[in-house]
């Protein structure tokens, strides 16, 4: 064959292997090709540059605090954090010195590299410079879900096997209610207003302890990029909550992603209303605190009343949701204020086609970055270039790049439908299915890390 494709004219061998092409079916490719070839370029392009920078990061042995470190000399003096109720503005400089306090505190209290503290806190501030300064030492946060009482929050702090728990007052009635149930040998911290009566009896008060701690960068732990940095829990909905492992390069991945996938800059301001104990608020956009050297304002909760004055009352250009959050929005009746902000970006998961663009239109938001993914998984998508309705895109001629997939379910019992020979069907478009993803464990994006119960892995 070779012999004879040398002989041949190169114009009739182009012609003939086109025609065979399209012989052979390829007239489908040509036309998804076509339509698809920018946003696979571009999608393809935010890949392979996450990808160099972890291969980068992962050589170096960094990690979140390192890469936090950079941050703070670029820019030491800008604001890093506002906390909404209280109106409290946190520089750069002033994170890093808390989370150094945290970490000299805890040292000095006996915890080491691959110990492990509970958080227990609602959104604030501190939160951040709490887990962030536990990291620092190499002691790994297990982020409590603030809703969790009795026998769910009891599994969660024993199923940690944490050291020590760190709450805020207001979740002071929470504790004491499986106080009794905890190993005696546990050490408690309080951080918010002190009333020595309504909390654990032993409980430190810890703000004042971290204003006297030394405020020097303590020592990096042993730790690299793909160690464990924290531990975010599962809903729970299919029985207990677990503990999913968060490492370094995950949360770098999953806030780089975003950031360079919906072309965000450093200049904008993130309105994050979303709780810190599940990575859409903690890494999606605390990370481009951290990470970027964005400015983030944390609300405790979110509010449909108080949305857009709050967006204009800090500038917001970019707000994240969550599942029914603009829904809610969009039930709020028509006010003034929601027009007169400067919000760019709606940045988050699970907004419905059907309110897609009442929303864009209603409230003047140019863009929608819509993703899908989960804090365990090694893959996830995203929309890049706004389609509305979708959740991302699976490309059809750079899956090689990316090889993710999505396989047929029964949709009453979520379970994978195989072929005769055993394996997933992968779906056809317009049907429901299953994201997986080829799990490749030295590579930082394509590996998986799994639960802290070895048993919830294994399944």
């Amino acid at each position: 064959f070779s012999w004879l494709v040398l002989k041949l004219p190169w114009t009739q061998v182009g012609l003939s292997l086109f025609f065979l092409y399209l012989g052979s079916g390829g007239w489908r490719f040509i036309r998804i090709f076509i339509k698809t070839v920018r946003r696979d370029i571009f999608g393809g392009t935010v890949l392979l540059r996450v990808k160099a920078k972890v291969r980068r990061y992962l050589r170096e042995r960094r990690t979140v605090p390192i890469l936090f470190a950079a941050t703070v000399q670029r820019h030491p003096d800008k604001t890093a954090l506002i906390f909404e109720g209280t109106d409290t503005h946190w520089t750069f400089r002033q994170l890093d010195n808390y989370s150094n306090s945290v970490a000299n505190f805890l040292q000095a209290q006996g915890l080491a590299s691959g110990d492990v503290v509970a958080l227990f806190m609602e959104n604030r501030n501190e939160f951040v410079g709490l887990w962030l300064g536990m990291a620092k030492l190499g002691v790994e946060a297990a982020l409590i879900n603030t809703n969790l009482r009795r026998d769910a929050l009891l599994h969660c702090l024993t199923s940690s096997q944490a050291r020590a728990l760190v709450f805020g007052s207001e979740m002071a009635p929470a504790v004491l209610e499986i106080h009794a149930n905890l190993d005696p040998s546990l050490n408690f911290f309080c951080s918010g207003p002190w009333e020595p009566s309504t909390v654990p009896a032993g409980t430190k008060h810890l703000d004042p302890l971290l204003e006297d701690a030394p405020k020097h960068q303590p020592s990096c732990p042993n730790k690299g990029f793909v160690d464990k940095l924290f531990y975010i829990y599962t809903s729970g909905t299919t029985g207990l909550p677990k503990a999913a492992i968060v490492v370094h390069s995950r949360y770098y991945r999953m806030a780089a992603l975003v950031y360079y996938g919906f072309r965000m800059r450093p200049d904008d301001i993130v309105y994050d209303c979303l709780p810190l104990y599940h990575s859409a608020g903690n890494i999606v956009g605390i990370g481009q605190c951290l990470i970027h050297g964005m400015t983030v304002v944390i609300r405790k909760k979110f509010s449909a009343s108080r949305f857009w004055d709050d967006c204009i009352k800090y500038n917001c250009t970019i707000v994240q949701y969550i599942g029914e959050l603009c829904r809610y929005l969009l039930n709020q009746p028509p006010r003034e204020a929601e027009g007169q902000h400067r919000v760019r970006m709606a940045l988050g998961n699970g907004l419905r086609q059907c309110i897609w663009t009442d929303f864009c239109s209603r409230f003047h938001i140019p863009q929608v970055a819509e993703f899908y993914g989960a804090t365990e998984c090694n893959c996830s998508l995203g929309n890049f270039d706004g389609q509305v309705g979708a959740c991302g895109f699976n490309s059809r001629i750079l899956s090689f790049v990316y090889p993710i997939r999505l396989v047929r379910v029964n949709e009453d019992t979520m379970e994978l439908i195989r072929g005769p020979d055993g394996l997933c069907i992968p779906c056809k478009p317009g049907e429901p299915g299953q994201l997986v993803g080829v799990i490749i464990q030295e590579d930082p994006l394509r590996r998986f890390d799994g639960y802290l119960n070895q048993g919830t892995n294994n399944k």
